[in-house]
């Protein structure tokens, strides 16, 4: 008890002396030069709390609450390594935002910037720079029609607001996501992991449909969206399609795109669209959306990493969308098509060294991360967090996959195989009808009693 008296009074000694020591220092000149050219570009919050910081640890050095005389155990805290990260971070969104034309806010609390198409991230790039977005690539021959043609699909659009024709609509990134994740200098990345098809890697869960052994220019199939529940920051729960080039390992080439619930990258809980690619195994290539020289946008309409609406219920309405990539026979770019003809953009085909041919397999599925909350399996859901024996209404699904062929033409597939990595978690069964040609539903909880 003596010694929490004694901690109080030091406590309140030292507040005293800060404040005192504050009004001083508040007076000097060089401080305030000095702290006006390093904040420069911070937020005034985060400069105050940081200055105020400074000022304090100088005077009053932080102690352990569990103070040994004989041997007291010092808390270091760095200011310096603070402000130096914050400013790295601040360097980092100057390259990634882009000066906007116009700005939109979504009713989910993101900014969308309209950015002239010539000014996007893609074109820093030294093979692109200076140059504009291509025209639109001749279409596979078979692509269906009939399906829906929206693009009032995000929540951003429904405000009736649109980017003006010649720009792109870009989710503005803040300080607040880079500070979320888990290592800033590799925000917009994947970890790095050597990646399997056919086992699960660093806590990633697959439920997927893949085909292989043949040549593919292309992937296509519709997928119905859901907000499944993620049960922390450091979990992700999506469903894509990966375009496959290479061996699993250092030089793997990859193409992505589908919709993603990411807590850590977009700090809610919304499904969201969004691309990937990389062409070393996610190792220093590649990034998420428009957060690097990457893909090009040529659409004014579509945000990628903007949240969906509507999604799928239980028992309910469904909604999918429908995702066509494949490769231009005349460039070579790799092309993103939304519904029956909406062009996303395209992946320049020097971004790859294997995928700068054709692609060795393309899956089609649900992944999550696996954190082992507690030493158990997350409850993470995959999908709509139902197994796929609920089948329609309730289970997800894939349906109309299809593939392109050497002559840019959309064909069916004839050896879809499937694979869950824990089925007990999360499973997945294929199947073939006339309405919806080659589909599977998949997914599932995650923990439960055969899931432990």
């Amino acid at each position: 008890m003596g010694s929490y008296f004694h901690h109080r009074r030091r406590r309140h000694q030292c507040t005293e002396e800060a404040r005192t020591h504050l009004a001083k220092r508040t007076r000097q000149r060089n401080f305030s030069n000095m702290s006006s050219s390093w904040y420069s570009g911070i937020s005034p919050f985060v400069t105050m709390s940081i200055w105020f910081l400074l000022v304090f640890s100088s005077i009053c050095p932080v102690r352990s609450s569990e103070y040994d005389n004989s041997h007291a155990k010092n808390q270091t805290f760095r200011p310096e390594d603070e402000l130096r990260k914050l400013k790295m971070i601040r360097e980092r969104l100057k390259k990634i935002n882009k000066p906007a034309v116009k700005t939109i806010q979504s009713p989910d609390g993101d900014q969308i910037d309209c950015v002239l198409s010539h000014r996007q991230p893609a074109f820093d790039h030294p093979r692109l720079r200076g140059q504009k977005p291509l025209e639109a690539p001749e279409r596979p021959k078979g692509h269906n029609p009939t399906d829906v043609d929206a693009e009032n699909f995000q929540l951003w659009s429904m405000s009736g607001e649109s980017c003006p024709k010649g720009t792109i609509p870009i989710r503005r990134t803040t300080e607040e996501d880079m500070l979320r994740a888990s290592s800033y200098r590799r925000y917009g990345r994947k970890l790095r992991r050597h990646v399997r098809r056919d086992t699960n890697s660093n806590g990633h869960e697959h439920a997927v449909g893949f085909v292989s052994g043949d040549q593919y220019y292309g992937a296509k199939a519709s997928i119905n969206v859901w907000a499944p529940q993620v049960a922390n920051l450091n979990e992700f729960s999506l469903s894509q399609i990966w375009v496959i080039s290479g061996q699993f390992g250092d030089d793997l080439n990859t193409i992505e795109a589908g919709w993603q619930v990411s807590p850590e990258m977009y700090g809610d809980y919304h499904p969201r669209f969004f691309t990937y690619w990389t062409s070393d195994s996610y190792q220093a290539t590649g990034c998420y959306n428009l957060l690097c020289s990457g893909f090009v946008q040529t659409n004014n309409r579509i945000a990628i990493g903007a949240a969906i609406s509507p999604t799928s219920s239980y028992s309910g309405g469904q909604f999918d969308i429908s995702l066509l990539i494949w490769k231009d026979p005349k460039h070579g770019n790799w092309w993103l098509q939304f519904g029956s003809g909406v062009l996303v953009g395209y992946w320049p085909s020097f971004l790859f060294t294997r995928l700068r041919d054709s692609a060795t397999m393309v899956q089609f599925g649900g992944e999550i991360v696996n954190t082992s909350p507690s030493g158990s399996h997350t409850p993470t859901q995959m999908g709509s967090g139902h197994f796929a024996g609920e089948g329609f209404g309730k289970a997800s699904y894939f349906r109309n996959l299809q593939v392109v062929d050497w002559d840019n033409n959309l064909i069916p597939l004839s050896n879809l195989k499937v694979l869950a990595d824990r089925p007990n978690c999360y499973d997945i069964q294929g199947g073939i009808n006339r309405v919806w040609g080659n589909y599977f539903y998949y997914g599932g909880p995650g923990r439960n009693v055969k899931c432990p």
